[in-house]
């Protein structure tokens, strides 16, 4: 009984562990990516812009129609 609870004890910590390190490297990625100083070719500008929560940049998003991507650029005030 106590060999099965020490399993059960070490396969949780093993989820833990592969849940913390899967959102350590995916986790708010989504517009990251698409970042930077110079707009990609083809890409219109919107009249988006807001406030990027985690570092407190300002973003100006820009359009990709053919694709729908999205690219952020950061607004210097």
């Amino acid at each position: 009984m106590r060999i099965a609870a020490e399993i059960y004890i070490l396969l949780e910590v093993g989820i833990f562990l592969i849940i913390a390190f899967l959102s350590w490297f995916l986790w708010d990625k989504r517009y990251r990516k698409n970042q930077g100083n110079d707009i990609p070719k083809g890409y219109m500008a919107t009249d988006e812009v807001f406030i990027d929560p985690v570092n407190g940049k300002k973003l100006k998003v820009y359009y990709e129609p053919e694709t729908g991507n999205r690219f952020y650029k950061e607004v210097k005030d």
